[in-house]
């Protein structure tokens, strides 16, 4: 069966088409700017070159009509319309009904439509992709993949605030967690990898990127998670603030004469690595090499991210009590043994020891610890997008 995967932003769409015997990408891409002057799509067919086409795209309709185009036209199409067996969505918020994927049907819309106030940003966009999805394809299936999914196995100790119950009653207000795709894949993976039964392992999966967050993984099972009601919390990142002291805002409101809408602004896209260096930039490549080049703005960012996901690491380490594992991945954790080794640097206390010249791997599934650790040390390179055609193609077969 060929899967089509589909994650949707509000003014971009990303695909894949996966055959779901091999696995192999049969051809990716993306459609950049919908609804924007100089929208394009850009793909590759598996063993061409990229093909990027700039055209108009006012909505996402528009939008998988060109990726259904890309996919089947006569020069450069790699299927017929009639071999796509199924859809698979991302969709970033499934509040406490979704514990894991489902096919969508009219009561599956329903129930993401009613907790999109919970990701305002990204749900409506996940809907619309699913509704373009539904009218360019009649009668093909398709399933809801869930950023929130994996969490819902957190107890209630670990995803409660400090704020009245009330407030969890009436409105959901919880600890969700999100990249749950990501560190399911991940830590089953590193099991698979370890050659061990992910029921008996501890493992912490690292999702380092520009977005990142971390889990604990014990039995199979997350137990917690540094993200929370948004992808706001947790973690410092490349523009988020991550953990903050929410009186934080009332203060900034009073002294910058600024609404709370805005003062949300600059905590999600003004913050992060990119406020601490000063605005050197948000991007940690950029960061390394302000570091090694002496930039005070850019050690600091980094020795501070590095800094709080030790916290983490410690804080999930005694949650489990103990630790098997410990899985770096997503753009950072998978291509900056820089940053890697300022984070395992401060790990001394369980016993890490990293490798160095393992170290070095970029992208590539690596144990990266000395044999004498006494936790091993990971990078196992994330693949949500077949996670998500995996997941479609076990509901869809």
């Amino acid at each position: 069966m060929k899967i089509l995967v589909i994650n949707c932003g509000s003014s971009s769409l990303k695909f894949q088409l996966i055959d779901s015997d091999s696995e192999q990408v049969i051809c990716k891409g993306l459609c950049e700017r919908i609804g924007i002057d100089g929208s394009r799509i850009v793909y590759t067919p598996a063993e061409k070159d990229k093909i990027t086409i700039e055209t108009p795209m006012p909505d996402h309709n528009k939008a998988i009509e060109l990726v259904i185009e890309a996919l089947t036209n006569k020069e450069n199409g790699v299927v017929s319309l009639d071999e796509i067996g199924a859809v698979g969505h991302r969709i970033v918020h499934g509040g406490e009904k979704f514990t894991e994927s489902v096919v969508i049907n009219d009561e599956v819309i329903k129930a993401i439509e009613d907790v999109s106030d919970l990701a305002p940003l990204h749900n409506p966009a996940n809907l619309i992709g699913i509704k373009a999805c539904q009218k360019a394809m009649p009668g093909v299936p398709m399933v809801a993949v869930f950023d929130t999914a994996f969490h819902q196995t957190m107890p209630e100790n670990a995803y409660l605030y400090g704020l009245h119950y009330s407030y969890y009653e009436k409105y959901g207000i919880r600890r969700y967690g999100f990249h749950g795709t990501s560190h399911s894949y991940v830590s089953k993976r590193a099991a698979e990898i370890l050659g061990k039964d992910i029921k008996d392992l501890k493992l912490i999966v690292c999702h380092l990127g520009n977005g990142a967050s971390i889990s604990a993984v014990k039995d199979g099972k997350c137990i917690d998670t540094s993200m929370g009601l948004t992808p706001l919390e947790g973690l410092i990142m490349g523009t988020r603030t991550g953990d903050i002291d929410p009186s934080v805002v009332e203060f900034i409101m009073k002294k910058e004469n600024l609404s709370v809408a805005e003062v949300t602004n600059v905590l999600n896209k003004k913050s992060g690595v990119f406020g601490l260096s000063n605005e050197l930039s948000s991007d940690f490549r950029d960061l390394e090499d302000g570091y090694l080049a002496g930039n005070e703005g850019a050690k600091r960012a980094v020795d501070t991210f590095a800094y709080r996901v030790v916290k983490y690491i410690g804080a999930y380490t005694a949650a489990m009590g103990g630790v098997d594992a410990i899985c770096f991945t997503a753009g950072v954790g998978e291509n900056s043994g820089f940053t890697r080794k300022k984070i395992i640097d401060g790990l001394g206390f369980i016993g890490a020891s990293l490798n160095e010249e393992a170290n070095a791997v970029r992208g590539k599934e690596e144990i990266i610890s000395n044999p004498d650790s006494k936790v091993t040390l990971m990078v196992v390179p994330t693949n949500e997008e077949l996670a998500i055609a995996r997941d479609t193609y076990a509901l869809c077969k």
